[in-house]
């Protein structure tokens, strides 16, 4: 049996690659912002209870929850609404980026991987 493979090459013009590139800072931003509330809230339940400083130690609620993918998936759909940044870039797309850091999350525990980064310009897609 022979498979008979085809490869096209991608020659986006100056505005669709202008448009791609704009989708890829907004996803770095939602990765970036998504992290962020993620390590925040790791941080805020970091130290133990009588040695904490309220100073220099972040300070979430109690009763916050830990951030998943379906607790920011619905944030984002609420961001949605005001941001035109993100009203831009389809639905699916932040949505992947949010499902590749609770990935990155999971590796971390499962299979000992180290903590997730926050993205760069140069870092992210390129």
């Amino acid at each position: 049996m022979i498979n008979l493979t085809y490869r096209y090459k991608l020659e986006p013009t100056k505005a669709q690659s202008q448009t791609m590139s704009d989708w890829l800072e907004t996803s770095r931003k939602v990765w970036n912002y998504a992290l962020g509330e993620r390590k925040d809230w790791y941080k805020s339940r970091s130290c133990r209870i009588d040695a904490c400083s309220i100073k220099s130690e972040y300070v979430i609620p109690a009763d916050t929850q830990r951030p998943t993918f379906v607790s920011q998936a619905k944030a984002l759909t609420e961001a949605k609404q005001t941001n035109p940044d993100l009203k831009a870039v389809q639905a699916a797309v932040l949505q992947q980026v949010l499902k590749r850091l609770e990935r990155a999350f999971t590796s971390m525990w499962e299979r000992g991987f180290g903590f997730p980064r926050f993205k760069s310009l140069d870092s992210f897609g390129r």
